[in-house]
């Protein structure tokens, strides 16, 4: 990808620059409290492999436009129009197909939507969620895709698909276990679907940060923006290499992820951002990397 190769347009994704190197991903549909159609999901995959390879982004803001909502998940009313709930003839999901094929189409259907979500995930650059107002259903499958969480005192969580009759399907139940260790709390609140707040979201380490009860969204967008900033200003080799390594790491043995460390480093101690970083500490000044 060339460095100046402009990136995947959409109207429900606003990307801007609020700082050097770091980009910010806004959701961009507050009328409805920034609820997900189809066409929003799709949109995810080509915007953050654009930011995974940019050079001109180092770390990325996700947010929820608005003052009311990150996202309050999928938009209900489109879902329950949805052609696998209502198959028909003429629709992918066809009322005509036997039971196994209707779960094959089903099934795609939902690994599709799977990687979609993924792509926050899988991608190079850290990502911090900046949450505030209501964050439900995909919105916590969303936000335990970022690498770091933080939120405004007004931010209400759930997870709200048991409520809707299904297990959540897009990542909570398999990545909410991995950011949380609490095992009952998590059963708690995937079970019930009850609302928690950013106080219990703190307490319990689902965010690492939470606002002082200032101006909700322009709180957490600060602490963001500062956030972002300081990894930004760090060697994208390094910055990018330790997101792979722990990524890599978290669920495997200590001696497996020492070997890929040792792998890894042999290559990014040749490095010209380690003579840099060095000396810009031996000089007293602030460091200057490459762009990557």
């Amino acid at each position: 990808m060339a460095e100046d190769d402009p990136p995947p347009q959409s109207k429900y994704f606003n990307l801007t620059y609020p700082a050097p190197y770091v980009a910010h991903v806004e959701i961009n549909r507050p009328e409805r409290h920034n609820a997900f159609i189809e066409e929003m999901w799709l949109a995810l995959p080509p915007l953050f492999t654009h930011l995974s390879h940019t050079p001109s982004c180092r770390a990325i803001i996700l947010s929820g436009s608005g003052p009311a909502a990150f996202t309050t998940g999928l938009d209900i009313a489109a879902f329950s129009s949805s052609p696998i709930l209502n198959p028909s003839s003429t629709s992918t999901f066809s009322s005509t197909l036997d039971p196994y094929r209707t779960a094959h189409q089903t099934r795609s259907h939902i690994l599709a939507f799977q990687s979609s979500i993924t792509a926050i995930a899988t991608c190079t650059k850290p990502v911090v969620a900046a949450l505030h107002g209501y964050v439900l259903g995909l919105g916590i499958d969303i936000a335990v895709c970022a690498d770091v969480r933080i939120c405004a005192r007004d931010t209400k969580f759930a997870i709200k698909e048991v409520d809707l009759g299904l297990a959540a399907d897009v990542g909570t139940l398999s990545r909410l276990p991995k950011v949380v260790r609490s095992g009952s709390w998590i059963k708690d609140v995937c079970l019930s679907g009850r609302v928690w707040g950013a106080e219990e979201a703190g307490r319990v380490g689902f965010v690492s940060w939470v606002g002082g009860g200032g101006s909700g969204k322009e709180e957490v967008m600060g602490e963001a923006v500062r956030w972002a900033g300081v990894v930004a200003g760090k060697s994208p080799v390094a910055v990018q290499g330790t997101k792979e390594l722990l990524d890599w790491g978290w669920e495997r043995s200590v001696e497996e992820g020492l070997k890929y460390t040792a792998v890894w480093n042999s290559v990014a101690l040749q490095s010209a951002d380690v003579k840099e970083a060095l000396g810009a500490g031996l000089e007293r000044r602030k460091a200057r990397f490459e762009k990557l």
